[in-house]
Protein backbone atom coordinates (compact mmCIF):
# COMPACT_ATOMS: atom_id res chain seq x y z
CA UNK A 1 0.00 0.00 0.00
CA UNK A 2 1.25 3.46 -0.90
CA UNK A 3 1.47 6.38 1.53
CA UNK A 4 -0.41 9.29 -0.02
CA UNK A 5 1.44 11.77 2.22
CA UNK A 6 4.64 10.97 0.31
CA UNK A 7 3.28 12.23 -3.03
CA UNK A 8 4.07 15.80 -3.99
CA UNK A 9 0.82 16.00 -5.96
CA UNK A 10 -1.15 15.24 -2.80
CA UNK A 11 0.60 18.14 -1.04
CA UNK A 12 -0.05 20.45 -3.99
CA UNK A 13 -3.70 19.39 -3.92
CA UNK A 14 -3.97 20.07 -0.20
CA UNK A 15 -2.46 23.52 -0.73
CA UNK A 16 -5.01 24.16 -3.46
CA UNK A 17 -7.84 23.23 -1.09
CA UNK A 18 -6.70 25.94 1.31
CA UNK A 19 -6.23 28.52 -1.46
CA UNK A 20 -9.56 27.71 -3.08
CA UNK A 21 -11.47 27.96 0.20
CA UNK A 22 -9.91 31.37 0.87
CA UNK A 23 -10.50 32.60 -2.68
CA UNK A 24 -14.10 31.39 -2.87
CA UNK A 25 -15.08 33.28 0.30
CA UNK A 26 -15.60 36.39 -1.84
CA UNK A 27 -18.28 34.77 -4.01
CA UNK A 28 -21.79 36.16 -3.51
CA UNK A 29 -23.92 34.47 -0.85
CA UNK A 30 -26.39 33.31 -3.49
CA UNK A 31 -23.57 31.13 -4.87
CA UNK A 32 -23.06 29.30 -1.54
CA UNK A 33 -24.89 26.21 -2.83
CA UNK A 34 -23.95 26.73 -6.46
CA UNK A 35 -20.60 27.74 -7.85
CA UNK A 36 -18.89 28.12 -4.47
CA UNK A 37 -19.87 24.60 -3.46
CA UNK A 38 -18.79 23.16 -6.83
CA UNK A 39 -15.43 24.92 -6.71
CA UNK A 40 -14.73 23.68 -3.20
CA UNK A 41 -15.81 20.10 -3.95
CA UNK A 42 -13.59 19.95 -7.02
CA UNK A 43 -10.62 21.14 -4.99
CA UNK A 44 -11.21 18.64 -2.17
CA UNK A 45 -11.71 15.84 -4.69
CA UNK A 46 -8.15 16.15 -6.02
CA UNK A 47 -6.14 15.10 -2.94
CA UNK A 48 -8.99 12.85 -1.77
CA UNK A 49 -8.79 10.73 -4.91
CA UNK A 50 -5.02 10.50 -4.66
CA UNK A 51 -5.39 9.25 -1.09
CA UNK A 52 -8.07 6.75 -2.06
CA UNK A 53 -6.02 5.54 -5.01
CA UNK A 54 -3.08 4.88 -2.72
CA UNK A 55 -5.17 2.29 -0.91
CA UNK A 56 -5.52 0.23 -4.09
CA UNK A 57 -3.30 -2.74 -4.78
CA UNK A 58 -2.45 -2.28 -8.43
CA UNK A 59 -0.92 0.45 -10.56
CA UNK A 60 -3.95 0.24 -12.86
CA UNK A 61 -6.35 1.02 -10.02
CA UNK A 62 -4.08 3.75 -8.65
CA UNK A 63 -3.87 5.29 -12.12
CA UNK A 64 -7.67 5.35 -12.37
CA UNK A 65 -7.92 7.44 -9.21
CA UNK A 66 -5.17 9.74 -10.47
CA UNK A 67 -7.23 10.22 -13.64
CA UNK A 68 -10.23 11.18 -11.52
CA UNK A 69 -8.09 13.64 -9.52
CA UNK A 70 -6.82 15.11 -12.79
CA UNK A 71 -10.38 15.43 -14.05
CA UNK A 72 -11.28 17.31 -10.88
CA UNK A 73 -8.35 19.66 -11.49
CA UNK A 74 -9.64 20.51 -14.97
CA UNK A 75 -13.15 20.86 -13.56
CA UNK A 76 -11.83 23.29 -10.93
CA UNK A 77 -9.98 25.28 -13.57
CA UNK A 78 -13.16 25.57 -15.63
CA UNK A 79 -15.22 26.65 -12.63
CA UNK A 80 -12.69 29.32 -11.69
CA UNK A 81 -12.66 30.55 -15.29
CA UNK A 82 -16.46 30.73 -15.16
CA UNK A 83 -16.31 32.72 -11.92
CA UNK A 84 -13.84 35.03 -13.60
CA UNK A 85 -15.94 35.45 -16.72
CA UNK A 86 -18.98 36.50 -14.70
CA UNK A 87 -16.69 38.82 -12.71
CA UNK A 88 -17.05 37.12 -9.35
CA UNK A 89 -13.27 36.67 -9.25
CA UNK A 90 -10.52 38.78 -10.78
CA UNK A 91 -7.46 37.56 -12.62
CA UNK A 92 -5.40 38.50 -9.57
CA UNK A 93 -7.68 36.40 -7.34
CA UNK A 94 -6.93 33.21 -9.25
CA UNK A 95 -3.43 33.78 -10.68
CA UNK A 96 -1.59 31.75 -8.03
CA UNK A 97 -4.27 29.05 -8.03
CA UNK A 98 -3.95 28.60 -11.79
CA UNK A 99 -0.16 28.28 -11.45
CA UNK A 100 -0.55 25.58 -8.78
CA UNK A 101 -3.27 23.85 -10.80
CA UNK A 102 -0.98 23.76 -13.81
CA UNK A 103 1.80 22.25 -11.68
CA UNK A 104 -0.64 19.67 -10.30
CA UNK A 105 -1.83 18.77 -13.81
CA UNK A 106 1.72 18.40 -15.18
CA UNK A 107 2.99 16.32 -12.27
CA UNK A 108 -0.09 14.10 -12.21
CA UNK A 109 0.26 13.47 -15.95
CA UNK A 110 3.93 12.60 -15.45
CA UNK A 111 3.09 10.12 -12.68
CA UNK A 112 0.36 8.59 -14.85
CA UNK A 113 2.87 8.16 -17.68
CA UNK A 114 5.32 6.40 -15.37
CA UNK A 115 2.60 4.09 -14.05
CA UNK A 116 1.49 3.14 -17.55
CA UNK A 117 4.97 2.36 -18.86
Amino acid sequence: MRNFREYEIWHIGMGLVTSVYQCSKVLPTEERYGLQSQIRRSAVSMPSNIAEGCSRNSDIEFARFLEIALGSAFELETQLLAAQSIQYLSEADVKDIFEELNKFQRKTNALLSRLRS
